[in-house]
């Protein structure tokens, strides 16, 4: 019992370490990479639908992003998207294909993603630590119920924080190697 709720929390925060990895690359550097604009939200038949569900985006050179829509039509829309979009870039619309060209980065600029790269970090964090809280919470519910003993509860805590530690860590693993990727440029 103890076991699965471990087992189940430490699949969550797998989980939530992913998310944050394609959070994180989807912030710029310089560098074009279709990671991007894949996650970009368009407004396709009323549907917020991702630009990779309606594209293919790839980088036909280090500075420049090239999307072309299956669907000629959502053109205008995946050009509105990507203005909306934090990212800060100008695309061109050729009729038939989106150009992207990426600029380098001011320093002021990098500063600011490096902020937005912190902030996404502290985000993670976070989820881990409520996933962290949930499952005390119900390894306190299961003692409370007498399903276990107090001993088992505060090894499985134990074990529970090692796991949380490790996770947090790696957390911010991704956040210096993101960091050490704006700077470089």
């Amino acid at each position: 019992m103890i076991d699965d709720i471990l087992r189940d929390t430490e699949a969550k925060m797998h989980k939530t370490i992913e998310v944050l990895g394609r959070e994180l690359a989807s912030i710029r550097t310089g560098r074009a990479s279709p990671a991007l604009v894949e996650s970009i939200k368009v407004d396709y038949y009323g549907v917020p639908t991702p630009i990779n569900q309606l594209a293919s985006i790839s980088a036909p050179e280090a500075r420049l992003l090239l999307i072309q829509p299956w669907d000629r039509s959502a053109l205008g829309n995946i050009e509105k998207a990507i203005l909306k979009s934090e990212l800060g870039l100008n695309p061109s619309n050729d009729g038939h294909v989106i150009r992207l060209p990426i600029p380098p980065l001011t320093e002021e600029r990098r500063q600011q993603l490096v902020k937005l790269v912190h902030r996404r970090v502290e985000e993670g964090r976070i989820s881990l630590r409520n996933l962290r809280r949930e499952a005390l919470e119900h390894l306190r519910r299961l003692e409370k119920e007498r399903t276990i003993s107090q001993d088992e509860r505060e090894r499985a805590q134990e074990r529970l924080q090692k796991l949380t530690d490790s996770f947090i860590a790696e957390a911010g693993k991704r956040g210096e190697d993101k960091e050490a990727e704006l700077i470089e440029f």
